[in-house]
């Protein structure tokens, strides 16, 4: 097959949009294109953007990064741009207005459209295969689409639509396919991971899903990202003690504590259930790491719900934590509510969480000093090793920087000794049978 223009998708925003880009990527192949990830090489005439449209951050980003593609077109560097994903889906008329240079928008649902704009053939029999773009020992696996919890703040469910959950025999098969292709970790990503299942098959189905990925060969670790604290299934966590496979960590969005707040965002959890959840984690499996984000500034919040906030903090000692400020995102339910906290007090807040958080991070980082932990290696970055523990996961949690005599190996899993900690860092060194 003769090798086709080369063409440059260029991923902005969530794990969620990797995989769509992935999938892109794959078709685009399929059809003979000679298709990279975000590189800035000019060597590609066509370049493809996933942007994101979910908060004031992201879509500036997204609105930037067209803006300089643009730009590059102009100056000639590039012949055409194509927009497509969730900003492209909740503001097409609006970019279609403000920037006619660009050659086409696309939501996230016009994957096949904007496949055969770019002038390959759409092939469904393929739709789950994927051109990685993280490093080859770990991928993202996207177990379904869409919310059905319908958070005041959030338009998720405006982008992506309702909960539609992909069969357990689709996710087995497009895992067995990245296990022979060398990924070792399994990321599971979806808007909720606990709701897998309800709508397709009548019941929550994630522990069924758990177990069977569990019995790929060359799958050694699966970590949990997304998940609901309203109603979680306690059986999800029965399957975590079970099997050694499934990384003792969870990825949690609280957003808030005090039941008035976490009312009005309808969470449809209260203070009471958050605090006996957080128990239960911890009762059930001891040592796990459990992520969290939480949102402040939301209209209303007053001095003293957010040190309630403050005090959940210090008292929960969140192994990971990210903190947003509010944003308004039009045509959800909290838009409606007077915004009536200034920006300068919502970032004063985010500071004093992560200053806490960040003392909190420290001392749970100590209490891995003197141990052995396993560890898998992500990359080597000017001499220096640099891994993760179960207790991580990329990009967006602690590092373990490895000194070792010998050479290892991106992708391989190693013993090694905790010797220091940082504040978001791990220091370990790994000694071989020689030493």
């Amino acid at each position: 097959m003769k090798v086709k223009d080369s063409i440059n998708v260029v991923t902005l925003g969530c794990s969620k949009n990797i995989v769509d880009s992935e999938v892109l990527m794959a078709q685009l192949s399929a059809s003979g294109f000679d298709v990279v990830h975000n590189s800035d090489s000019i060597k590609s005439k066509v370049v493809v953007l996933n942007t994101c449209g979910f908060i004031g951050d992201a879509k500036e980003e997204s609105i930037d990064t067209i803006l300089e593609m643009l730009q590059h077109k102009e100056e000639g560097h590039i012949n055409k741009v194509y927009v497509f994903g969730c900003l492209s889906k909740r503001y097409r008329a609006e970019l279609e207005a403000e920037m006619p240079d660009v050659d086409g928008f696309f939501g996230v649902d016009d994957l096949k459209e904007l496949t055969e704009e770019l002038g390959a053939t759409f092939d469904e029999s393929i739709m789950h295969n994927r051109v990685v773009t993280t490093p080859s020992h770990y991928a993202f696996l996207k177990i379904s689409e869409g919310c059905n919890w319908g958070c005041s703040y959030c338009a998720i469910p405006l982008i992506r639509g309702k909960h539609v959950s992909r069969t357990i025999e689709s996710l087995i098969e497009e895992a067995e396919m990245l296990a022979k292709n060398g990924v070792k970790e399994l990321i599971l990503i979806a808007q909720d991971l606990t709701y897998y299942g309800k709508e397709l098959y009548g019941e929550r189905r994630l522990p069924e899903l758990l177990n069977k990925l569990c019995l790929i060969e060359g799958i050694e670790w699966i970590r949990l990202h997304y998940t609901y604290p309203t109603n979680f299934p306690m059986d999800v966590i029965n399957v975590m003690k079970q099997q050694p496979k499934i990384c003792k960590y969870i990825d949690i969005p609280f957003q808030h504590v005090t039941s008035r707040i976490l009312s009005s965002m309808k969470r449809g959890i209260n203070k009471e259930e958050t605090e006996k959840l957080m128990k239960f984690f911890r009762d059930e499996i001891g040592e796990i790491a459990i992520r969290t984000t939480l949102i402040v500034g939301y209209p209303g919040e007053t001095e003293e719900e957010f040190q309630e906030l403050v005090d959940f903090v210090k008292t929960s000692k969140f192994d990971r934590l990210g903190v947003f400020a509010y944003s308004e995102e039009e045509d959800t339910v909290a838009a409606k509510l007077d915004d009536n906290i200034s920006d300068e007090v919502k970032q004063k807040r985010v500071e004093i969480i992560m200053t806490i958080q960040e003392e909190i991070a420290l001392q749970n980082n100590y209490k891995y000093v003197g141990s052995a932990q396993r560890v898998i290696v992500d990359r080597c970055e000017g001499g220096s090793f640099i891994g993760r523990t179960q207790f991580d996961s990329p990009e967006v949690d602690n590092e373990v920087l490895i000194e070792s005599d010998v050479l290892l190996k991106v992708g391989q899993f190693y013993d090694v000794e905790i010797e220091k900690a940082e504040n978001y860092d791990l220091i370990a060194r790994f000694r071989s049978l020689k030493e």
